[in-house]
């Protein structure tokens, strides 16, 4: 549970040290706080020099303006701290999430999965407040002990002791509060599951008369929680003694004792500026601490605790990543392969056969929602059959290496980061190295040139919203043609650019070799494709152009709708190789 946390913090020890030297800075008022308070009234006002005091003050104020800047830095180095442990967190539930997919049997909820992101997001904001609450108590208990110190050392016989006491009985019921916090948590997701699953089913509820039944149970659930809370609540009250005997009893200690300090030599500036180091700097640093860490230090537990939990429930499952099988080609082969999205609901695709050769060409087109993603996605592994197999060169599609084909969406994925880490992070996950000069081929060839040029090289940072729809697709599509991949499926991954730069894209993947599986958002798309498959609900039809214009009335119209003019200046040129049509049912 500790390791992303000790991986956070250690990843680049220079932002430890820039998040401590500006620390510095921002604890500069609670050093210098008491001892401006104690020589203003000392040295100043009362010994009738209210210049002196006056000095005094304005050496407190600009203390202020130095640790204003100071919290801003802090802020900037803490975010830089937790975002890195952010990406690791969900890479971690992301991974998790594909391992329980890839498992026989029910997949991963999509509840489940939107709770564990929330838990990063918890984690990610609850480590935040733990460096900064922790490293603000730091600084400024130790800021606060040199003033005293400075001021009259006798105090801190007053000060610490019961500081010291206040601190460790916080800790001691820190693990306390720890389980009750994880206990409230498990029964609130358990609450929310009770609640969801009733939205969800009330229907059927109403028709098997259930109502009372599951009122009771979901009143259960609700009982439960309750009952955490209180729990988690009893626990709490000890953060408010621990602020009590820590934070201000040091108050009543140096009011009480506050003749024997005039007996040492004190004056009644320094008293009183004694007293501002506990109230103004101590105290309110021991409240942060025993809040952030009573609650975000807590969340922060739990939530590692729960996304760890969620992350290993994945592990010893069946996965494709476990047992990533190579292929020695890209021809693909559906045998009688059904498939629905949920047990009752109507099938996609059903009983499909089809073999696509390898060094295929083939067009997917029919209307919107016909089916065409799903056929997309089974293919390339993403989804598995109800009934039936998909193989790639032999092996069980979602099985195959993920280096042996790519699958690019409609909706283009483009990260943070620069130019040349998108294009070639697929190809590095292939275990190869991509030169520049290839970057260069692959850029020419999809159309990205210009892009490249605009954005000022391959370091230029990018990010998604930088970039337009389309401009995001020809990156994927420039990071499709690098990879060693026998098998590319375009899912409509064109759809966003003009048919003159579609036309390149699709022509350069031709040229490429390996076999292309088109999903078309044009009919043009069809055209340069040596066969075409026609969906038309769990019907289909395969053949070339020509053929299915005389034996598909739906090709036929779909064509018919498209634009000529646009037809004769985007079908390529030659004629189209003859390929077995293999067998559709």
């Amino acid at each position: 549970m500790n390791r992303p946390v000790r991986r956070a913090l250690r990843r680049d020890p220079r932002l430890l040290v820039r998040l401590g030297l500006w620390s510095v800075l921002e604890s500069v008022p609670a050093l210098v706080i008491g001892l401006a308070v104690a020589r203003a009234i000392d040295d100043g006002f009362a010994a009738g020099r209210p210049v002196t005091g006056l000095a005094w003050l304005a050496l407190l104020g600009g203390a202020w303006l130095v640790a204003a800047l100071g919290a801003r830095q802090v802020i900037l180095a803490v975010a830089a701290i937790v975002e890195p442990f952010r990406e690791d967190l969900l890479s971690r539930v992301v991974e998790g999430a594909l391992d329980r997919s890839a498992a026989p049997g029910p997949g991963t909820e999509s509840s489940a999965v939107a709770r564990s992101n929330l838990q990063v997001e918890l984690a990610r904001d609850a480590l935040a407040s733990v460096i900064t609450v922790v490293r603000s108590f730091v600084f400024t208990a130790v800021s606060v002990l040199l003033g005293l110190m400075t001021l009259i050392p006798q105090v801190l016989v007053l000060v610490l002791p019961p500081f010291v006491a206040g601190l460790v009985l916080f800790l001691l019921s820190l693990p306390a509060l720890a389980r009750r916090q994880r206990a409230f948590l498990l029964a609130d997701e358990r609450t929310a599951e009770s609640v969801t699953a009733v939205a969800g089913g009330l229907r059927d509820i109403a028709a098997c008369a259930a109502e009372d039944r599951v009122a009771a149970a979901v009143g259960r659930r609700v009982r439960e929680q309750a009952g955490a809370g209180r729990a988690l609540a009893r626990v709490t009250a000890a953060r408010t003694l621990s602020l009590a005997v820590g934070g201000w009893s040091p108050v009543v200690l140096v009011l009480a004792g506050a003749p024997w300090l005039l007996s040492e030599g004190a004056g009644a500036g320094v008293i009183l500026g004694a007293l501002v180091y506990v109230t103004q700097s101590l105290a309110p640093a021991l409240g942060n601490l025993v809040e952030g860490l009573g609650v975000s230090g807590v969340r922060l537990w739990v939530s590692l605790d729960r996304i760890e939990e969620s992350a290993r429930s994945g592990e010893g499952l069946p996965r494709a990543a476990g047992s990533r099988l190579p292929a020695t080609g890209g021809g693909a082969e559906l045998r009688g392969v059904t498939f629905a999205y949920g047990p009752h609901a109507e099938p996609v695709v059903a009983g499909l056969d089809l073999s696509v050769p390898d060094g295929d060409h083939l067009a997917v087109v029919g209307p919107s929602g016909i089916g065409k993603s799903t056929l997309a996605g089974l293919v390339a592994g993403v989804l598995r059959p109800d009934a039936g197999e998909v193989l790639v060169a032999g092996v069980p599609a979602d099985r195959l290496d993920p280096a042996e084909r790519v699958l690019i969406p409609q909706e283009a994925y483009v990260f943070r980061g620069s130019l040349m880490e998108n294009l070639t992070y697929l190809v590095q996950a292939g275990a190869q190295e991509a030169d520049e000069t290839a970057v260069d081929e692959a850029v020419a060839a999809v159309g990205l040139t210009g892009l490249v040029e605009r954005l000022g090289g391959y370091r230029a940072e990018i990010c998604s919203s930088l970039l337009s729809p389309g401009e995001r697709q020809l990156v994927a599509l420039a990071r499709a043609y690098l990879t060693p991949a026998r098998l590319i499926v375009l899912d409509e991954a064109t759809c966003h650019l003009d048919p003159v730069a579609e036309a390149r894209a699709e022509k350069a993947f031709a040229r490429r070799g390996g076999t292309l599986l088109v999903i078309a958002h044009r009919p043009a798309s069809a055209l340069r494709a040596r066969r075409v498959l026609v969906m038309d609900g769990t019907r289909v039809r395969l053949g070339t152009h020509e053929e299915l214009l005389s034996s598909s009335p739906l090709y036929a119209d779909l064509v018919g709708r498209w634009d000529p003019r646009t037809a004769s200046a985007e079908a390529p040129s030659g004629d189209r190789p003859d390929v077995p049509s293999g067998h559709v049912a």
